[in-house]
């Protein structure tokens, strides 16, 4: 699409809102932002501009200005469902998210990522293989860094790796990545989506134009993944943390192995890793599919691992104070990543949870409890919601608090000396924290503090 001297709509003034408007005033075309927020402080999102100019509209968008633009482009967090959004699609006017803009501008492959779980330490592990290897690469999307602001920087021998969520999913036209992977599907955002098919559909869409000539990596163990294998037009590289696989990756015991089809290699033994639990082993397997399915060299692949570091709010080490290990799973924002902060564990915790109410169930996590989790800590919105699920299972450790620095402090007082503390909420953290990076640096900071 031919977007130069031509008016679009930028849905949200966010950071992925401003980052497609600087996109879109470099290549020519008149950005509108708009916000439905009537209190947008709208010299503020100007500074953040980069000098390019731009239309700024808050709380209602006139109807002149909706009419004469010719793509509306979508900031992730915000739903398509609304009837904003269906005037446009009537009137016949495409509609983008910031991924598929910054698609149709970037040259080089790309290697997407999805999933439920595990999708920012798996790019940020295949972000590292690729620049490690080739002495570039831009790591992008959901991970926080827009992929627009990258665009146009990239080359046709770059390689882009990128971090997609089910919500920049929902808006995708032509996104083609050369190697994709679904990590895993459980129940999330059900909110926004309504249903888990349509949440699935989102998930899957990864892969909807991705050939015989890619390759879609997926995991063996995850229902929804295994049966997309055998309808993804991309060729299917399974990887398994249960069962060995011919051909795929799997762990056997404590050794990761791949199987070609033609011979089976040794790969590592997983204690050559610095990450902590079977979720991290998965990912990894991910990241080694998707780096051998683009045609790094093995030797460079195992050098890269063995060098990475876990990614920060995710089962992330914090400090030790009186004997008790303090860890941030801030990034845990559902029950079923949750969990697997829990099984990385391997002693006595005291567990912090709860947040915005995404409509999520708590049966498993708190099941997985197991006699692992000495206490719970509840704070935000659903902190009722799962006292009462943990009650009906017997659990009856719970503490209920009004604030994160409250529940650093009774954590503190309730765990012993060789135990833990891990904040994993199994929520969202909005209505109390912009988003998971800033509870996640608040729990750091007052752990810190207990520390000096």
């Amino acid at each position: 699409m031919n977007l130069t001297e031509k008016s679009v709509v930028i849905m949200g003034a966010g950071k992925s809102g401003i980052a497609a408007a600087i996109l879109l005033g470099k290549i020519g075309a008149y950005p509108v932002i708009f916000d439905e927020n009537e209190n947008l402080e709208i010299e503020k999102v100007m500074e953040k501009m980069e000098g390019i100019k731009a239309e700024i509209y808050s709380g209602i968008l006139p109807k002149e200005v909706k009419e004469k633009s010719v793509l509306l482009v979508m900031s992730p967090g915000i739903p398509v469902d609304t009837p904003f959004v269906d005037e446009f699609k009537e009137r016949g006017i495409p509609v983008w998210g910031e991924i598929e803009l910054a698609y149709q501008f970037a040259k080089g492959k790309i290697i997407a990522i999805t999933g439920t779980n595990g999708k920012t330490t798996t790019t940020a592990l295949t972000g590292k293989i690729m620049e490690d290897y080739y002495g570039k690469s831009f790591v992008v999307g959901n991970i926080g860094n827009p992929y627009t602001m990258a665009a146009l920087e990239t080359t046709d021998s770059d390689v882009t790796v990128a971090e997609v969520s089910s919500f920049q999913l929902e808006t995708i036209q032509d996104f083609h990545p050369q190697v994709s992977a679904i990590l895993n599907i459980t129940p999330d955002h059900l909110n926004r989506h309504h249903t888990m098919d349509n949440y699935v559909a989102c998930k899957e869409a990864v892969a909807c134009n991705q050939t015989k000539e890619d390759t879609c990596v997926l995991n063996y163990e995850d229902a929804y993944t295994r049966e997309f294998g055998k309808r993804t037009k991309a060729r299917a590289l399974y990887f398994s943390s249960k069962q060995q696989l011919h051909p795929g990756i799997y762990l056997q015991e404590e050794d990761i192995y791949y199987d070609d089809g033609q011979q089976i290699v040794k790969i590592m033994n997983i204690h050559e890793m610095r990450l902590l639990g079977i979720h991290n082993v998965e990912n990894v397997m991910a990241a080694l599919g998707m780096a051998i399915s683009y045609g790094v060299q093995m030797e460079h692949i195992i050098a890269s691992i063995k060098d990475f570091h876990a990614v920060e709010h995710r089962i992330e080490y914090v400090a030790t104070i009186a004997g008790v290990d303090y860890y941030n799973d801030s990034k845990g924002t559902n029950p079923d990543a949750a969990i697997k902060g829990i099984q990385a564990m391997n002693r006595k915790t005291v567990l912090i949870g709860g947040g915005y109410d995404k409509q999520n169930t708590y049966d498993e996590w708190i099941e997985s409890f197991q006699g692992k989790v000495t206490w719970l800590i509840l704070l935000g919105q659903t902190k009722e919601a799962i006292k009462e699920c943990a009650t009906r299972h017997g659990f009856e450790n719970v503490i209920l608090v009004n604030s994160l620095e409250e529940a650093v402090d009774v954590a503190a007082k309730k765990a012993k000396n060789g135990e833990a503390v891990l904040l994993s909420p199994a929520c969202a953290s909005w209505g109390m924290f912009p988003n998971y990076e800033v509870r996640g640096n608040q729990f750091k900071e007052l752990v810190r503090k207990m520390e000096a």
